[in-house]
């Protein structure tokens, strides 16, 4: 991580915090993260507003530790002078009741009371000032989702709208002239500006990046998917009693990925200088889409996982993706990456390679088309697939036999099981 950017401050200043607690949200290159109280104390100082860019190593504000005595507490004037109190009754109080002060204990709320909270619905109920004891949640075990939090906002806006007397219509601001070299937008257009998160101002220049430093070329190839689909029809039912996930197509990719890679080890390599670096490890990065940009957590040593803990890893995965709570850890690294254009109905498409890895797999939509076997047209499931490779370290030959290889296992899975 090079720099973030201060999303939001939990607390403000003056606010005791305790020892592990968060205090300030940052929005990393890749996953929005929050910052804790090393000690308990006092915020005293923010030093970094929200919005700011900072780096590693910024100081972003001051907790002063030790108990919260140390904040000052204002107290009301008596009405009438007191006498003068003796030596005993001026020490400082003990330091609970200052807490008490600063703080008032707040009964914690039952078993029952507890609602969890995806992590991005309680950033938004915050910003609508939404009180979560009255939104419904739609997602697991209960669970607040953004989507619950918006629902329940709009709900809310319609009636108090109806209530309210129309205002009298406010007079228009004068027309912002256009900065120099700006064409002014038409009238009866209106234009929305909306600044670029971190996230995908990183994809824009990691993308651009991957086009400008390597000799990028995408091949094709399609394969029979019959198999692995008859196999999932006559198995799946039993995979998911035997291991309590549902056994997908990524698994099938994933280990074949592995195979082909083994054939072709400089695929799985990082061009470093005058050295190419040859992975002997296979940690396989799963693209996932997200409504704040493309994610790639990574399935570590995917050669040694079986395909229950491929799809349970690739399910938690996505599941962290929807609440926003994905480590640095789990999008660190990689050394090949499997991208699914398919899940939205691609046909084909040309996937950009992600630096500092040579290849990545393109997966598409399952289409039946005819196709000739022995000489006869028959309908089959068939996808086409593309490998993205950068022909600074690939040559031509091995793509083509890499995705030839990738066919060979996916046509077969019970060689894929064996050789996989």
């Amino acid at each position: 991580m090079l720099e973030a950017t201060v999303g939001r401050w939990l607390k403000s200043e003056g606010d005791p915090v305790a020892a592990g607690e968060p205090v300030v949200e940052l929005d990393t290159e890749k996953v929005s993260t929050q910052v804790a109280a090393e000690e308990a104390g006092v915020l005293s100082r923010i030093l970094r507003q929200e919005g700011d860019t900072v780096h590693p190593g910024d100081v972003l504000g001051v907790v002063e530790a030790g108990a919260p005595a140390a904040r000052a507490v204002p107290t009301p004037r008596p009405p009438e002078a007191a006498p003068a109190p003796s030596p005993k009754e001026t020490a400082a109080p003990p330091a609970a009741a200052v807490w008490e002060a600063v703080a008032p204990r707040v009964e914690a709320p039952s078993e029952a009371e507890k609602v969890p909270v995806s992590p991005v619905a309680q950033r938004l109920a915050a910003e609508l000032k939404v009180d979560l004891s009255e939104v419904r949640g739609t997602g697991p075990g209960g669970r607040i989702m953004k989507e619950d939090v918006e629902a329940f906002a709009r709900q809310a806006v319609r009636p108090a709208a109806s209530a309210t007397a129309p205002a009298p219509p406010a007079a228009p601001p004068p027309p912002v002239p256009p900065a120099p070299g700006v064409a002014a937008p038409l009238e009866g257009r209106p234009e929305v500006r909306q600044r670029l998160s971190r996230r995908r101002l990183t994809i824009a220049r990691r993308l651009v990046e991957a086009q400008r430093t390597a000799a990028m070329l995408t091949t094709f190839n399609e394969v029979d998917m019959s198999a692995v689909v008859e196999l999932r029809r006559r198995r799946r039912e039993a995979f998911r009693e035997a291991t309590g996930v549902d056994l997908g197509f990524m698994s099938f990719f994933v280990k074949a990925v592995v195979g082909a890679l083994k054939s072709f080890p400089q695929v799985n390599s990082e061009l470093q200088g005058d050295e190419l670096v040859l992975k002997q490890y296979y940690d396989i990065g799963i693209a996932l889409a997200d409504p704040e940009g493309l994610v790639v957590p990574v399935v570590r040593n995917a050669d040694k996982l079986t395909f229950a803990q491929i799809e349970a890893t690739i399910n938690a995965f996505v599941q962290k993706a929807r609440d926003r709570t994905l480590a640095l850890e789990d999008l660190r690294g990689g050394t090949f990456t499997i991208t699914n254009g398919g899940v939205f109905g691609s046909l084909m498409s040309t996937p950009i390679l992600n630096p500092p890895q040579v290849g990545i797999l393109g997966m598409h939509k399952i289409s039946q088309r005819p196709v000739a076997v022995n000489g006869e047209v028959v309908v089959r499931p068939m996808m086409y697939v593309a490998l993205s490779y950068d022909h600074r370290v690939v040559d031509g030959r091995e793509a083509v036999l890499f995705l030839v290889r990738l066919k060979e296992l996916i046509e077969d899975p019970e060689r894929l099981l064996l050789e996989g």
